[in-house]
């Protein structure tokens, strides 16, 4: 009896991906755990191994396809059995039940078929509407409208324009997978979150001059590892988020799900754009743990080899503009986390310090959060906290 090869969850923020490569062909008797084909996204490379031994089937998909989630590679026979080697059909793949956009009914609420059709088309989950009104509490037709018609009325949207002509000086690009996957992340963030900033801004001369004194002797203890100004920001966010645990904290319906953890997303560029990679369990680390790790996923995503693990799980972002020079800047919500810290360019500025002023090398934080579950005062206070370790690293090392 032969199973068939699909293509698994490829992480929060992805659905789609490329077959690059087969690597066994129709026919082809392959071991437990062997590579049988490479997927491509543009954030991670994956191998489809074979859950068990057997024998290759007829690639459903070609190199260079695109696929989504559950949609079918492949199929593997018994061992010892040939696969009948056949070409495979073109055909339009349907929607995959496991695509995060189709919801998945629970036992709890089964929804009749026309029902279940009306709710995949607005993205809508039987847990939303609850118990139902056809036999055993089936979802019925007439409850998912019930259901709308309480709900928030979203104003339609614009009807089409005329197909825009080009002016002949332009040029028009395809926007790439994950570009598409950012813009409609980021108004996921719009539209579901209530999200507000708030700013301030921290003395970095004391981690300047703690790095500045030890960082040698830093890199010397730790196999050459760098120590930067990251560390202590992870540092003073974990803290934080002890004091402030819903900025760790996430909706989930009607329930808020708190972490007894931190898994910690630093955002880096690559050349396909930015990726968040997650330090699980932050605080646990030391600061050459944070460091070394941090240092392993730039090189990955410069490389487009950060795996699947490396970019889900996240409770909690920190993103750094001022790599790039930014001065300040509005950090949007990595869904669906509550919180995200931005960080900015180092200035020197001039402060008022015991009645004198002096030049300080400065630098502007913000704080966006997610304002259902994250009051205003514990958003400020958050930032002060981080503020006040910043300028007190000693405080970090001693843990108080």
């Amino acid at each position: 009896m032969s199973i068939e090869i699909k293509v698994p969850q490829l992480g929060e923020s992805i659905s789609v991906a490329t077959l690059s490569k087969w690597l066994k062909q129709p026919g082809e008797a392959v071991a437990a755990d062997e590579t049988i084909a490479e997927l491509e996204t543009d954030k991670v490379s994956l191998e489809i191994t074979a859950p068990q031994a057997g024998v290759v089937g007829p690639h459903m998909v070609q190199e260079g396809e695109e696929v989504e989630v559950g949609a079918v590679l492949t199929t593997l026979g018994e061992a010892g059995k040939t696969s009948p080697v056949v070409a495979p059909v073109k055909k339009e793949i349907d929607p995959p039940v496991l695509a995060q956009t189709v919801p998945v009914v629970s036992d709890k609420h089964q929804a009749m078929p026309a029902a279940q059709k009306m709710m995949n088309e607005r993205n809508l989950s039987s847990e939303q509407i609850g118990q139902g009104t056809g036999r055993d509490g089936r979802i019925t037709r007439e409850d998912v409208v019930n259901f709308l018609n309480k709900a928030p009325v979203t104003p339609p949207p614009p009807a089409p324009s005329a197909p825009r002509t080009d002016d002949p000086r332009e040029e028009r690009v395809k926007m790439t997978r994950l570009r598409r996957t950012i813009a409609r992340r980021l108004k996921d963030a719009q539209n579901i979150a209530a999200m507000l900033t708030t700013f301030n801004e921290v003395d970095m001369s004391a981690v300047m001059k703690l790095r500045s004194s030890y960082k040698d002797d830093f890199s010397k203890k730790h196999d050459g590892t760098r120590l930067g100004f990251m560390s202590f920001f992870v540092k003073a966010t974990v803290s934080a988020l002890a004091e402030f645990p819903a900025l760790n904290a996430q909706i989930d319906g009607e329930d808020v799900i708190y972490r007894n953890f931190v898994n910690m997303g630093i955002a880096v560029g690559g050349p396909n754009g930015l990726v968040v990679p997650v330090l699980r369990d932050a605080e646990k680390m030391s600061f050459a743990d944070i460091e070394s790790a941090i240092a392993e996923f730039a090189k990955n995503a410069r490389n487009n080899s950060l795996k699947l693990n490396d970019l889900s799980g996240g409770t909690f972002s920190i993103t750094n503009g001022g790599i790039y020079g930014s001065l300040m800047s509005t950090p949007i919500l990595n869904m669906p986390q509550s919180g995200i810290l931005g960080m900015h360019a180092i200035k020197e500025r001039p402060i008022a310090e015991n009645g004198q002023v002096v030049i300080r090398p400065m630098m502007y934080l913000a704080l966006s959060y997610d304002h259902r579950i994250v009051d205003g005062k514990e958003a400020v206070s958050f930032l002060v906290h981080i503020k006040d370790r910043i300028e007190h690293p000693e405080k970090l090392l001693l843990n108080i």
